[in-house]
């Protein structure tokens, strides 16, 4: 079984969803230091570690937290794929809350997923439990239920909770093909005011990092964001942004989406909108975004009825919060949702990616270089060689004619040859290997003076 490593982003992401309970300043001493132990046990390291690595974070932001280049796992003795191993495990139980650990285990081994052997029953046993998976605590939700409670943040930017909302059929310029569109809305958990909401063409991961983003530069980072565990909101790429910006990612169990009531019941209130811009007949995505934005600044935002803001309306709550927002700078806000992947130069000096050709340069042919590109970018990526600034590369343009080929960098050149080191090699070889020639009998000796010859 292969085992994956973790790069130097995802230990830092894992490290911050650790410690991101502990980054309130405001929270009791005595919890605290409870929580602290907690998060220690649960990361399989100190309380010492907890405290550098959150000494690091406030010093450094989320750079303070990538580990050197010689990271290893804090548990040596667990595979490096262990996490993942005990996501499987929960999943295995969620279908069927009867199974025990053996089966688990059991059924892991047969799927191949580990070695026979590789985990222990109390290890897994342990694991489970800290996750709240264990057999008991899971024949508590099967037998008697669990009840959500309602609960509201004190201030803005606490939490944001977001949602995908199926919007009717619309074509991305006029004239176009009418399809499916999808509306993502991003609301704040204590003011119920509206950060960030727009139609797109598809409900996958660039519309989700591209909603947020919006939201981020208007209103800054919140503390957290609480989603689904829908395909999209599980984005390791959404939880390494969330970690950048110093945002908490927190998502709802699956098929338990209880706490995301808010957002829920904005969404049925779109549905008001979406009716009247049915009577504009609207034919491009454009033009609902145009109108929803309208619809928001002067009907939702100035709705007073919402039944826990005192009879306020969101954007007077919003505009009222003595909490000061926290804005990202653009720079490092562009850093946070760049996506990163690996690619191989090949031959030509290029590396191939969604299909796309980019020219990287022929000092690079045969490295593995980290390439990092935004949803959004049409024609270029940023490649990022180790120890080498990081540069831009342009899509390959083809043309009809080939032009002279570009010299070969000094590190693959070579002098032009006057012999062949082979084959003075082999002459060498050769000379060494050869046996001595036999020395035969001389008879002259003999023949000299004697009269009878």
């Amino acid at each position: 079984m292969t085992k994956a490593r973790k790069t130097q982003g995802e230990a830092a992401t894992e490290r911050f969803e650790l410690i991101a309970p502990l980054i309130d300043e405001g929270m009791d001493k005595g919890l605290r230091a409870a929580a602290m132990l907690k998060i220690a046990e649960r990361g399989g390291v100190s309380e010492r570690t907890v405290r550098r690595w959150l000494a690091s974070w406030k010093k450094e932001g989320y750079d303070g937290l990538k580990p050197s280049s010689g990271y290893k796992r804090p548990d040596a003795r667990l595979p490096e794929s262990f996490d993942v191993i005990v996501e499987e495990a929960i999943e295995l139980r969620r279908e069927a809350p009867f199974r025990s650990v053996r089966d688990l285990i059991k059924i892991l081994e047969l799927e191949g997923k580990i070695e026979p052997g590789q985990i222990s029953r109390s290890t897994l046993q342990r694991r489970l439990q800290e996750k709240g998976f264990s057999a008991s605590q899971v024949r508590i939700y099967v037998k008697k239920g669990a009840a959500a409670r309602r609960f509201q943040k004190e201030h803005r930017c606490q939490l944001w909770q977001s949602d995908v909302k199926y919007g009717p059929h619309a074509a991305e310029k006029k004239g176009g093909r009418k399809k499916q569109i999808y509306l993502v809305s991003w609301i704040d958990d204590a003011t119920r005011f509206i950060v960030s909401s727009k139609f797109y063409t598809t409900e996958g991961v660039s519309a989700l990092e591209d909603s947020l983003r919006t939201g981020v530069q208007k209103y800054g980072a919140p503390d957290a964001i609480y989603v689904d565990n829908g395909p999209g909101f599980r984005s390791e790429w959404l939880k390494t942004a969330c970690a950048k910006i110093g945002t908490r990612y927190l998502s709802a169990r699956p098929y338990h989406p209880e706490g995301k009531g808010k957002i829920e019941a904005f969404n049925k209130t779109t549905v008001k909108f979406i009716s009247e811009a049915a009577f504009k007949k609207f034919e491009t995505i454009s033009e609902y975004n145009d109108y929803l934005d309208i619809w928001l600044a002067q009907d939702y935002h100035k709705d007073n009825g919402h039944t826990f803001l005192s009879g306020i309306s969101p954007e007077a709550a919003f505009a009222s919060d003595s909490r000061p927002l926290r804005f990202v700078p653009e720079a490092a806000l562009r850093e946070a949702f760049l996506h990163s992947d690996k690619r191989k130069v090949d031959k030509t000096g290029c590396v191939s990616f969604e299909g796309v050709s980019y020219e990287v340069g022929l000092a690079y042919i045969g490295m593995q270089l980290e390439i990092r590109f935004d949803p959004s970018w049409q024609d270029e990526i940023e490649v990022c060689p180790e120890g080498v600034a990081p540069f831009i590369a342009k899509k390959l343009a083809v043309g009809e004619n080939c032009g002279p080929g570009e010299a070969l960098p000094e590190r693959v050149q070579g002098k032009s040859p006057t012999t062949s080191r082979l084959l003075d090699a082999l002459e060498k070889k050769h000379k060494e290997n050869k046996p001595a020639p036999e020395i035969a009998t001389a008879f002259k000796g003999f023949w000299e003076g004697d009269e009878n010859v």
